[in-house]
């Protein structure tokens, strides 16, 4: 993919998702007026969940297919909020470690390969992200792993052969922006545990 295709894609996942935040915004307002009336009931809770569920989606989407300039940074808490809302209520859970505010699109790198990680924990499991001296580390654990081989072969040497579909994207993404953010990749597989560290 060249430099332009790769910011025309960008910025076609940050116009869906900003396109999409304004109606569940208004959706979820909707829901607070008519339980503020006295309306609730358990099919408003279950629509005020799917709302809240596609929110943190569609911000969790927005940073890690979205544009990301060199010179934007996202505050801890932000980025801590985004992952605690989109693994609410799963088996899954992401502990973010570094403290101080983190550039766009190191942030954007991490996210993608948090997905990457997602698909090998489908039963649960815990991902640990850090920064330390320069080196990001993402570590995802779990007493049971699947794992596809071929998606992690293309994530690990970039391989131009391997078909993916759209819920594998990530897989394509990540090597590309390794290499855009002059980084290498490094790839360690135990049977219980991947760490990614570039």
């Amino acid at each position: 993919m060249t430099q332009n295709a790769r910011d025309i894609s960008a910025l076609l996942g940050s116009r869906i998702c900003h396109d999409l935040i304004s109606p569940l915004g208004a959706i979820g307002n909707g829901l607070e007026l008519l339980s503020m009336s006295g309306v609730a009931n358990a099919e408003m809770t279950l629509i005020a969940e799917s709302v809240a569920n596609a929110n943190a989606r569609v911000r969790f989407y927005r940073v890690a297919y979205g544009s990301a300039s060199a010179d934007h940074a996202m505050g801890r808490a932000e980025i801590t909020g985004i992952l605690d809302d989109i693994n609410r209520g799963s088996r899954l859970s992401v502990s973010w470690k570094p403290e101080a505010a983190c550039m766009r699109q190191d942030v954007k790198l991490a996210f993608l390969v948090i997905q990457c990680l997602e698909t090998a924990l489908p039963y649960g499991g815990q991902i640990t992200v850090s920064h330390t001296e320069g080196v990001w580390r993402l570590h995802g654990s779990a007493d049971k792993l699947k794992v596809d081989q071929d998606l992690w072969d293309l994530l690990a040497q970039n391989k131009p052969d391997v078909s993916i579909s759209p819920s594998q994207v990530q897989f394509a993404l990540v090597p590309e922006m390794v290499t855009a953010l002059g980084r290498n990749l490094t790839l360690q597989m135990r049977d219980q545990d991947i760490l990614v560290s570039y």
